[in-house]
């Protein structure tokens, strides 16, 4: 996979040839001929790592792929150290803008800001930092079907999916130098661990053939 040529399509808003692109993928993985192994994200959703090259990747999310699971991601309010491009491959899924402001010294603020390392083991350590703001809820964009979004690294939002309906998108990502993950929680919330377990073999063909089968798929 060709991490420039699809960011030229997505700025032309080529999404159907984004979504071939996909399906193409997903049919390699889902026949075994790709020993890719999908990831389960602490969001809720699963994570197909189609691509990883310096500082640009591109990955296939699954919503709803795990039974076990609510329908949607729990909604968390957090900013990646990536730009972001999506192209909705099928369901539908809102992003939430929040506004974020630094508040130290009121005592109004409402969440501390945490930091997110992750580790190529799958190990997420969640570390507080001294920043201290106020979160208030923005504009709320969702999007559909063969429709693109963007969001800029260091904007805080917001995921979830709408009507609870399975939804997958592709994702490209281009990392920032300098940059960090950002997460926002409690007051008084400590330092803590979050591990993301691979899936084997099976269960990474599963979620792979019932995305490209509900692509393919005509939607209501």
């Amino acid at each position: 996979m060709d991490y420039p040529a699809l960011e030229r399509a997505a700025r032309r808003h080529a999404t159907a040839e984004l979504m071939r692109h996909a399906a193409s993928e997903l049919d390699r993985i889902a026949s075994g001929r790709r020993a890719l192994r999908a990831v389960r994200h602490p969001l809720g959703f699963a994570c197909l790592p189609i691509l990883r090259d310096g500082d640009d990747g591109v990955c296939v999310h699954v919503f709803g792929a795990f039974p076990a699971e609510p329908a949607g991601p729990v909604p968390q309010v957090h900013c990646h150290s990536w730009d972001l491009t999506s192209t909705v491959l099928y369901g539908r899924l809102g992003n939430r803008r929040m506004d974020v402001v630094d508040d130290d010294t009121t005592g109004d603020a409402t969440h501390r800001v945490f930091e997110v390392l992750s580790d190529p083991s799958g190990v997420d350590r969640i570390r507080p930092t001294e920043r201290l703001v106020r979160c208030l809820p923005g504009t709320e964009q969702t999007s559909s079907r063969g429709q693109l979004y963007g969001l800029p690294a260091g904007e805080f939002h917001t995921t979830r999916v709408p009507d609870g309906h399975p939804t997958a998108t592709l994702v490209l990502g281009r990392t920032l130098p300098g940059r960090v993950d950002l997460s926002l929680g409690p007051l008084s919330a400590r330092a803590h661990r979050m591990v993301r377990r691979t899936c084997d073999a099976t269960e990474t063909a599963r979620i792979a053939r019932a995305a490209l089968r509900r692509i393919h798929e005509p939607e209501p």
